[in-house]
């Protein structure tokens, strides 16, 4: 809800908008398959295998693996396959950063595909927060038509635990439309027993990837013109058709055009990576010009490279132009320099692995100051262009730790408002931990990722520690540090806690930047909303020094602005003003999906509000809808106070639907959310929620338990004037008035009620008053107490029409719509609440049909209703027609009292009601007259 100051760039460094993390070169494979010789034969077996859950290439280096995948990925796409492209680098050892780079390939394709997964990036970096995003991606790719293949290059180089097993869990969740290629050295490091007992494995090794005599010859004819039979049967016995001992032996052929060298030259075999490193060194690097060997040792220390950045390498006023041609030239020359397809404007290269190795143990060779200074040149210009994992990890190989905590002290705010939350950390976790501690800002990021985390109590210890730390004459550090302080109160539902900050809110220091006060600006809406002033929080979003011509707020980040107005729609949702809201709550949503990724926060929030105001104005189908296939998302995404509101309209609207065990369902995960964070009001409010449930199913016992439990709650947190102590009493005397209606306390649930009322109306609870109000009329109805009723039902029937409200009082109780409807039917209405009654009764039968299995539906099939009542509630139900007291049936039938009270309560619930009036009336209204001598009806 926050969003912390960042210090403006001093120095050289890129322009915010020219920041880029991923670096895409990964994303593509290398422009070398067309440069071998076509090898059908194996093209063909894969194009067959195409549809294997797993295809496994596993070789030594220089077999061909990633030529002949990248030659197959044609094939793929001609045949309307998607295929996405990922080639690991040692440095994503991360689960964090696998993670993003896995989302970022499959975005290539489609930003779609990832777009759901992509909202919980930073969310945790535990299992539980992988599996998370892992499932997120997986429905996504079973939801789209096209067969996908991930093809995972260089796998041997992922060694991290974290994204093995991340891995592992793709490979056995993944949908059938999804096709994973392991492309690696040794052993897949994932098991892949069980899909090999399910022949869902399509293996190639080496015996597959190497040359055949037949293909040697081919291949040394295309690279060599005319060469006679003999030679070509001994270089393929030296090399044992070793794709790379094949290319290192051609290009030392056409080197060598005297008969007596080449039989020199190919005296000892060249199957393995050292008789490679070797056979290179000696035939192919001698023969080198000192300045190639230069480029190549310089450029060996990038996982990529390109002309500008060898010669800022060479530390020369080198022509890229000339570098550019030189490059090309040894592409062409030996084929160990691969191009690699990008998005780019420059043309990136990589190194053949086996040279790669080759050029990096030449480079160690190079004194520490040289090696230093070259990581100095590749992180100067990394940084310059705004690649900043590359600029951080040779800033730290370049003793330069400081000025790579300088770089993200100064564009970490920008990486954030990208939604880049798991790179940042990634990143900050490279730096030595002093130069985390020396800066502030690196240290509000890391108490940020753990809010972010769900890792509350380190959070609070990291904020303690930096307050320790700052001086008190640091006023802006001062200020962001109260932002995380009332985002961490926010994230714990404690707004006394966040009440404690606010002083500190209300006057930022002079220079502070404007997204921070956009951040400030949503504290104080959210603090204002809970203290019931609703106006001051709108005014906060639309003060007249930060107001746009069309009205939006003009501080804050983008992301800022758009939380800032689910907020003013959430002020006027709390008054009851629900329709004002929904329009709010959809342009906003709207907004921020268009905005992608740096717009995460504000769409959930939208959509969790939006989902609640479908629900209120009785489309439970639309809030299904909006909110289901998010819910984990929002779960994990949003603060406490949305996830309260996504789970409890999902309960809700299940349990319009019938669908009984859903409802339960969500508001037990509620309860767990609530458990796990600590968060008393949200465990008060599922509790509550319960309660009701069990009622209105006349499960009295479980009610009474959960009722306790509740009771439990409210003491912890007795009434007295705090915004917590006061939310809680309020849920707890409505269950109390809940659970007296149902078992005909009707004095004691009136006298709850007018406090109740009271404190919702002091607390500007508008839609709760609608709701209490019919709720009173019901209960004056019981008590005969008719005209007090109708007062009360009219009371409602305004306040409800004013508000725009539906289900608010068509859920008060279920004699609600019974009593609505009979009072829009009195003489004297006026019409706008006349037409207003005919929208709640219209609206309460589009539910009804809407919901077959609902209670009412239940009672208009009279078989069922009946089949489902027993002879001795058939009995009690005789007699109460007769209008026998308790005791009275007890006496005639030979119970008990408490075992007549027990009939009376399943069969209030079976019924629909809440009371013995209503049982009789309901059985009369589907038809049934009693017969004395048997109870059934004739």
């Amino acid at each position: 809800m926050t969003e912390m100051a960042s210090r403006p760039p001093d120095g050289p460094g890129p322009s915010p908008e020219a920041l880029q993390s991923i670096v895409s070169t990964k994303l593509f494979p290398p422009r070398e398959a067309g440069r071998l010789l076509p090898r059908d034969n194996l093209i063909a077996r894969l194009v067959k295998a195409r549809r294997h859950r797993c295809v496994l290439v596993h070789s030594p280096a220089g077999s061909g693996k990633t030529s002949i995948v990248a030659a197959w990925r044609r094939e793929l796409l001609a045949l309307g396959f998607d295929v996405v492209w990922l080639t690991l680098a040692p440095d994503d050892n991360d689960a964090s950063r696998w993670l993003d780079y896995l989302l970022a390939s499959f975005g290539q394709v489609d930003p779609t595909i990832s777009r759901a997964a992509s909202q919980l990036a930073g969310r945790g970096i535990d299992r539980e927060a992988i599996e998370r995003t892992l499932i997120a991606l997986v429905r996504s790719i079973a939801e789209r038509p096209r067969e996908i293949v991930l093809v995972l290059d260089d796998l041997h180089l992922l060694t991290d635990a974290a994204s093995r097993w991340a891995l592992q869990w793709l490979l056995d969740q993944a949908p059938r439309n999804l096709h994973v290629v392991l492309v690696c050295r040794g052993a897949a490091p994932v098991s892949l027993s069980r899909l090999r007992d399910q022949q869902g494995v399509f293996e190639l090794d080496f015996q597959d990837l190497r040359f055949s005599q037949a293909e040697t010859d081919a291949f040394l004819q295309s690279r060599l013109g005319e060469i006679d039979r003999r030679t070509t049967r001994r270089i393929h016995e030296l090399t044992d058709g070793w794709v790379a001992g094949l290319q290192l032996l051609s290009i030392g052929w056409s080197r060598k055009r005297d008969p007596r060298e080449i039989r020199l030259a190919t005296r000892g075999q060249i199957q393995d990576e050292q008789s490679f490193a070797d056979y290179f060194e000696h035939e192919i690097l001698s023969k080198l010009s000192k300045s190639e060997c230069a480029l190549l040792e310089a450029a060996s220390i990038c996982n990529r490279f390109c002309a500008s950045l060898c010669a800022a390498l060479l530390g020369k006023e080198e022509s890229s132009a000339r570098i550019e041609a030189l490059l090309a030239s040894l592409v062409t020359q030996n084929g160990f320099i691969i191009p690699v397809e990008t998005s780019d404007r420059d043309t990136w290269y990589r190194f053949h692995p086996l040279l790669g190795e080759a050029m990096r143990a030449r480079f160690r060779q190079r004194a520490e100051v040289q090696q230093r200074q070259c990581h100095k040149e590749a992180w100067s210009w990394f940084r310059d262009r705004g690649y900043v994992d590359e600029a951080v990890r040779h800033a730290v190989s370049a003793d330069e730790a400081s000025a790579a905590a300088d770089l993200l002290d100064q564009y970490g705010q920008d990486l954030l408002a990208r939604g880049e939350f798991r790179n940042l950390n990634s990143l900050v976790r490279r730096l030595p931990e002093q130069e985390v501690q020396s800066r502030t800002n690196l240290r509000l990021w890391m108490a940020r990722s753990q809010l972010l985390a769900r890792e509350l109590d380190a959070c609070a210890e990291s904020l303690a520690r930096l307050d320790a730390d700052l001086p008190a004459s640091d006023v802006s550090a001062r200020f962001a540090l109260a932002l995380v302080k009332a985002t961490l109160a926010v994230a714990r539902d404690d707004t006394d806690a966040a009440m404690l900050v606010l002083p500190q809110l209300l006057h930022p220091p002079p220079g502070i930047d404007p997204a921070s006060i956009g951040g400030r600006d949503n504290i104080l809406s959210w603090l204002y909303m809970h203290r019931a002033n609703y106006e001051l929080a709108r005014q906060v979003q639309l003060g007249a020094s930060s107001i746009s011509a069309g009205g939006a707020p003009l501080l804050g980040s983008p992301g800022g602005r758009l939380q800032g107005r689910c907020l003013v729609g959430l002020s006027y949702a709390l008054e009851g003003q629900i329709i004002e809201a929904e329009r709010i709550y959809r342009d906003a949503l709207y907004e921020s999906e268009q905005r992608g990724a740096s717009c995460i926060d504000p769409a959930c929030l939208a959509a969790a509000l939006l989902g609640e105001a479908l629900y209120e104005l009785n489309d439970p189908a639309g809030a299904l809808q909006m909110l289901e296939d998010r819910v984990d998302v929002l779960e994990r995404v949003s603060i406490p106070d949305s996830v309260l509101r996504v789970l409890t309209v999902l309960s809700a609207s299940h349990w319009l639907a019938g669908r009984r065990q859903e409802a339960f369902s969500y508001l037990d995960r509620l309860e767990d959310y609530a458990l796990n964070l600590k968060l008393d009001r949200l465990l008060a409010y599922s509790v509550g929620e319960q309660v009701r449930r069990h009622l209105e199913q006349a499960e009295f016992e479980a009610a009474a338990r959960k009722l306790t439990t509740l009771d439990e709650i409210g003491h912890r947190h007795p009434k007295s004037g705090s915004n917590l102590g006061d939310e809680i009493f309020i849920i707890v005397e409505r269950a109390h008035v809940r659970g007296d209606l149902a078992v005909g306390r009707y004095d004691d649930a009136a006298a709850r009620l007018v406090p109740l009322i009271e404190i919702c109306e002091a607390r500007g609870h508008q839609q709760i008053v609608a709701a209490l109000q019919l709720q009173g009329a019901v209960i004056a109805k019981r008590r005969g107490m008719g005209e007090q009723a109708g007062r009360m039902t009219l009371a409602a029937l305004r306040l409800g029409h004013r508000l725009g409200l539906v289900r608010s009082l068509l859920d008060a109780d279920a004699s609600a719509p019974d009593l609505v409807c009979s009072c829009g039917e009195a003489s004297g209405v006026d019409v706008l609440l006349s037409f207003y009654v005919e929208r709640l009764r219209d609206a309460d039968l589009l539910t009804q049909r809407a919901t077959p299995s609902s209670r009412r539906d239940a009672a208009e099939s009279n078989s069922e209703l009946l089949e489902s009542l027993s002879e001795r509630e058939l009995d009690v139900i005789r007699l109460l027609a007769q209008a026998f007291p308790n005791k009275k049936i007890a006496r005639a039938l030979g119970l008990s009292p408490d075992t007549v009270k027990w009939h009376l309560k399943n069969i209030y619930g079976k019924l629909g009601v809440a009371g013995r009036d209503d049982a009789v009336a309901r059985m009369r209204d589907i038809g049934w007259s009693p017969d004395v001598s048997t109870g059934r009806p004739p």
